[in-house]
């Protein structure tokens, strides 16, 4: 068995058949993210013509040619269903002459290495917006080993794909179970305003216990993240300290769409954020859960709530006083805590699913380096390496 090398263009083609008919409405848009995956869009739909967005079928691809960084968004329809895609897109799929050569989810494979990325991202131009064209995406080499073996690698990871999403089930029903009782207690419960029960929380690390690796950042996916901001030469001794239970969230929300950025420190490490950022605990948790309230921080309703009030001209603002008029309903504490329990587990599984899916994709590289191995008949280092 021998591995051949070939040009992309040998082996894809343009896939450019339009929703003319509007067959397909806007819950079937979708849109990709730069690790390789195909997302809802979080675009505005709304009074969007769709007739001219590009159909994707099964085992096809679509990638957005403007470079975001040191990656390139693409994804790989694995679904069993059609849908939508911007027309400032590209979709395209393997020629039916290159059935024979290479299996399309072994090419989506490849395309997960960071190797790809780093060579499409440099091979892309432009002066305000980098570009990867076409035309630079089909003048790519891949070198591919021959079917039969192709099929073993992506039969591995096929199986564990299979293996996460059936993981993932399991995660969607408690969310099912988390939102239904919260609706009942909704509908059921007298709402009581929060402030009542939480109250701000002002530490400073003032004695710089904490560094730098404990400094965060916060998303609108209400989750702590590692910092952007450029931190070199700058002190940190006037940054909040989040401590385990507490809150801490970005009161400015003109520029983060529909979604407010909130989350609870549900670790037992104290993290370091900015001292523009609101920290706050609940006052007495044998009153409210902690977690019990996390709920309905992410709920959709929350940040419509708090983006519709949101005051200001230049800068749209949820100030604390606010954030204390927000009204839910607060029953026994020890059906807070049943619930909050289940939230708990979900929220683990949700970060056991995510780290399932970062395993699987850090694979692709080691499963393609394997598959052009096997097919050469090495057993140790080869020209194709991933470097990185």
């Amino acid at each position: 068995m021998n591995n051949t090398t070939y040009k992309l263009g040998q082996l894809i083609q343009l896939s450019d058949k339009r929703n003319t008919d509007l067959k397909y409405g806007i819950d079937d848009v979708k849109g990709m993210t730069i690790d390789k995956t195909i997302i809802p869009t979080k675009a505005d739909m709304s009074g969007t013509d769709l007739s001219k967005f590009i159909i994707v079928h099964p085992n096809e691809f679509i990638y957005n040619p403007r470079t975001h960084g040191k990656k390139i968004g693409l994804g790989f329809n694995d679904s069993g269903n059609n849908f939508l895609i911007s027309w400032n897109n590209i979709a395209f799929k393997v020629k039916d002459s290159a059935k024979n050569i290479v299996i399309p989810r072994y090419l989506y494979m490849d395309f997960n290495r960071l190797e790809w990325d780093r060579r499409a991202c440099f091979d892309s131009w432009g002066t305000s917006t980098e570009v990867f064209t076409w035309d630079a995406m089909c003048d790519m080499e891949i070198t591919l080993p021959p079917l039969s073996v192709q099929k073993k690698y992506v039969d591995i990871y096929k199986s564990m794909v299979d293996n996460q999403k059936e993981y993932e089930k399991g995660i969607d029903d408690l969310k099912l179970v988390c939102d239904g009782f919260l609706d009942k207690l909704k509908r059921e419960g007298e709402k009581v305003k929060i402030g009542e029960f939480i109250q701000q929380s002002d530490i400073r690390n003032v004695k710089g216990e904490l560094t730098i690796e404990n400094l965060k950042g916060i998303s609108t996916d209400k989750s702590f993240i590692s910092t952007k901001a450029d931190m070199k030469d700058v002190s940190l001794s006037n940054y909040k300290i989040v401590k385990q239970n507490e809150f801490v969230y970005v009161a400015d929300t003109s520029r983060r769409g529909d979604k407010i950025a909130l989350c609870i420190n549900d670790s037992s490490d104290n993290y370091l954020v900015s001292s523009i950022y609101t920290v706050f605990k609940v006052k007495d948790e044998q009153k409210l859960n902690p977690n019990y309230l996390m709920m309905f921080f992410t709920r959709t309703e929350f940040d419509r709530y708090a983006r519709f009030n949101s005051w200001g001209s230049a800068r749209e603002t949820f100030d604390w006083s606010e954030m204390c008029e927000v009204a839910i309903p607060i029953p026994d504490i020890h059906i807070q805590e049943s619930i909050a329990n289940i939230y708990k587990v979900y929220i683990e599984r949700k970060r056991i699913g995510e780290q399932l899916k970062k395993q699987i994709k850090d694979l692709c590289p080691i499963l393609i380096k394997g598959s052009i191995e096997e097919a050469d008949g090495s057993h140790g280092g080869t020209e194709h390496t991933e470097k990185g």
